[in-house]
């Protein structure tokens, strides 16, 4: 078993580096109750750090597949209205946002999956607001994964029930820096490194990425005044905060209408408790214009189907293939971690804080930069020891920035 103190380490983490919780902040943590023993050390090491309030709301993926199972559709269309309000007002109080994920990944394959779609759309546009303060990072926020029985079977096939959630107890926490001595002053490090790594990529100010790989021949370009960012982020207040445990990658923002090509998946994507793999997209000018998955298409279907902007580019990641993700050796079927591992891309909305003075600018203005909006922000996975990336410089000079799944630049950490 994972011993309390171990957890404990896992959770003081969370908390002084995932969102770098302030004395007198409230915090609004997002659980399942499989992991409630979990959750209630992170809610006590919260009050013992200071926080006023920790308010938990709590996730049950039976109770899910039961509603999906039996509610009529005008209930699983609904996204009750003090939800909304619950969220909106932890966020204008500043309050700090712990997201603890452990899905099934197959919990709703049995599904229709417009159903999950018209759902996870009714969500989506329900917390329009909500979302403005993680995306723009007004507000500190985090999400961090915990075993569950059902995940870790997936993971682990052949191990006993108890022994699966025990490897995969091990493999998270010695990929977030648990297992070390002092977990914090391990991540102190890692933003270092990551820092340098944006550092490099802003001084290129590349027009254009190329990517190329086996099933993939995709050419992006980038808006002018686009920032890469990776680490560590900072809020209004100024404060400093990990907005994914793991991370391992540097992100920016394609330009939403200079997409062209097509690209393939490397790893499952896990949406909405359905799988979709071994999916490839074709773009032009920016838009999907074709797609083909060998599993999970008609969810895939859905997906690009939430909105226009569903049907393009909002998010560009470099994550080296030597990763501690990618050198675990496992599928985790769990995008937190999955794109920590590989190269990925993201359908749907883009970051404004990944274009310079995008956080200030309407909609309009940013579209005009070429800043892709949408219900939806889903990343997925193309990288592998395979993939090969040439930047594109403003004088049409093409330089190597991956090779073989990994810098072709100097950077240092």
């Amino acid at each position: 078993m994972i011993s309390t103190h171990t957890q404990e380490k896992y959770a003081e983490l969370t908390l002084k580096k995932g969102v770098n919780l302030q004395k007198g902040q409230a915090v609004m943590i997002n659980a399942p109750i499989e992991g409630a023993d979990f959750t209630r050390i992170v809610a006590r090491k919260a009050y013992e750090l200071g926080a006023k309030d920790v308010h938990i709301n709590w996730m049950d993926d039976e109770l899910t597949l039961l509603k999906y199972q039996n509610a009529p559709d005008e209930v699983i269309e609904h996204y009750p209205e003090w939800k909304v309000k619950l969220h909106d007002s932890f966020a204008e109080d500043g309050a700090a946002v712990v997201n603890i994920r452990a899905t099934d990944p197959d919990l709703l394959k049995e599904i229709d999956p417009s159903k999950v779609a018209k759902a996870n759309k009714a969500s989506a546009q329900a917390m329009v607001n909500f979302r403005k303060y993680t995306m723009n990072d007004k507000i500190p926020w985090t999400i961090i994964s915990i075993p569950s029985k059902a995940w870790a079977k997936k993971i682990f096939p052949d191990k006993s029930e108890t022994d699966a959630v025990e490897s995969l107890w091990e493999a998270i926490l010695k990929i977030v820096r648990v297992n070390q001595e002092d977990p914090v002053a391990a991540w102190d490090q890692h933003n270092e490194t990551l820092k340098t790594a944006r550092e490099v990529l802003n001084d290129k100010e590349y027009k254009k990425l190329i990517f190329k790989a086996p099933g993939t021949d995709l050419e992006m370009e980038l808006p002018d005044g686009h920032i890469w960012k990776g680490g560590s982020a900072e809020a209004e207040t100024g404060v400093s905060f990990n907005p994914n445990m793991p991370t391992e990658e540097v992100f920016s923002l394609p330009h939403k209408y200079g997409v062209n090509g097509t690209v393939s998946s490397t790893k499952p994507l896990n949406y909405g408790g359905s799988l979709i793999d071994n999916f490839t997209l074709t773009f032009k000018d920016g838009k999907v214009v074709d797609f083909k998955a060998e599993q999970g298409e008609a969810v895939l279907k859905h997906l690009l189907d939430s909105d226009e902007g569903a049907l393009r580019l909002g998010e560009i990641a470099l994550v080296p293939h030597e990763s501690p993700v990618s050198q675990s050796g496992l599928i985790f079927y769990n995008t937190l971690f999955d794109e920590n591992a590989s190269c990925h891309i993201a359908l749907g909305k883009a970051y404004p804080t990944n274009l310079k003075g995008g956080s200030s600018m309407d909609l309009d203005e940013l579209d005009k930069h070429g800043v892709n909006d949408s219900l939806i922000h889903v990343d997925f996975m193309i990288g592998s020891e395979q993939m090969d990336i040439d930047g594109v410089k403003a004088d049409g000079t093409t330089e190597p920035v991956f090779r073989n799944g990994t810098w072709a630049l100097n950077i240092k950490g």
